[in-house]
């Protein structure tokens, strides 16, 4: 009888820890994905410079955008919480749309090696940062199923750990946009 006791006194310290060590991996995931994020969106700032001096010696009159870019890169750079990232990284992703948009009106400068290289590289860099961003919801998703599932959310609420939310899409990028034809 003594051992039936012991036995389920271990099973039930063993499921203590395995759902303790569940919530702390799972919020390790969380962190992580988080980080990969800024990790991309760092890697994009730091190749608009090259990529602005690039476009600056064929689009003189262009300044406008050029100083826009800028802003959007240093708000970037500056953002210290997660919805001034996206907000800052959505900008900066609008703003090299304009810069794109500036090179169809320049033959020379679409043909130019660096600029090609720098916007394949950006292009790459962008699908990063849209897997990094799946990738974190996705750990957000394990986490909070976890936390919100019988007998996860038991031990959820016995180790303080709360549902974390969803990177959201700003409003501004959920319009739908507008098509004209002339």
């Amino acid at each position: 009888m003594i051992w039936w006791i012991i036995s389920i006194a271990i099973l039930i310290v063993l499921v203590f820890i395995y759902y303790f060590n569940r919530l702390v991996v799972l919020s390790n995931r969380i962190d992580n994905s988080l980080s990969q994020i800024d990790v991309q969106l760092k890697k994009r700032a730091d190749l608009v410079p090259n990529l602005l001096e690039s476009v600056k010696g064929y689009a003189k009159h262009e300044k406008n955008i050029i100083k826009e870019v800028t802003d959007a890169r240093k708000a970037l750079l500056g953002a210290q919480t997660l919805p001034a990232k996206m907000k800052a990284g959505s900008q900066l992703e609008t703003a090299l749309k304009s810069i794109f948009a500036i090179a169809e009106n320049y033959p020379k400068l679409r043909a130019n090696e660096n600029f090609l290289q720098l916007q394949n590289e950006l292009s790459v860099i962008e699908d990063k940062i849209a897997y990094a961003r799946q990738f974190y919801n996705d750990s957000i998703l394990s986490y909070n199923n976890t936390c919100t599932t019988f007998p996860g959310v038991i031990f959820a609420r016995l180790y303080n750990k709360a549902q974390k939310p969803f990177l959201q899409i700003p409003k501004e990028e959920r319009a739908i946009p507008k098509v004209k034809f002339d």
